[in-house]
């Protein structure tokens, strides 16, 4: 049995939700991400991706220096903890179509590392698959397009 502390990624960057959209976006941009944990302290309190910062900020006509990260952050955050078996948490992606999960120590809560379906992909033989195919499986619009 594999567990997550063995594929995880360790020491993530976190922002504060009091950051700016700006500083979310130039942070991912130095550390090539997608998404970033957002702690408030020492609690993660959500995680902000680059499709948040597009669809919550910059559709929205928002300015991403005077925008707050706690503002467009998603907030229903699914997490692991380290000692949890890969595939459990690999069924769990698939299910919800999430590519990156934080990791939270489970005595102290903390947050201790992220895994990826990239991390996975790499430390593991194809364990990645299954869960690929369903996370990348189409989903619906949020709302109806209109043809020009």
């Amino acid at each position: 049995m594999q567990t997550i502390r063995e594929v995880m990624t360790p020491d993530v960057r976190t922002i504060s939700p009091q950051e700016t959209v700006q500083r979310a976006a130039q942070l991912m941009d130095e550390l090539n991400v997608g998404a970033i944990p957002v702690c408030d302290g020492a609690k993660l309190v959500g995680m902000i991706t680059d499709r948040d910062i597009t669809v919550r900020s910059v559709a929205a006509g928002q300015s991403p220096d005077q925008t707050f990260v706690g503002d467009v952050m998603s907030t229903d955050v699914r997490t692991c903890y380290s000692n949890q078996d890969l595939d459990e948490v690999l069924d769990k992606m698939g299910d919800v179509q999430i590519r990156r999960v934080p990791v939270i120590d489970e005595q102290s809560k903390q947050l201790v590392g992220i895994v990826s379906l990239g991390d996975i992909a790499t430390k593991t033989h194809g364990a990645a698959e299954d869960a690929l195919d369903e996370i990348s499986s189409p989903s619906e619009p949020d709302r109806s397009e209109t043809r020009h």
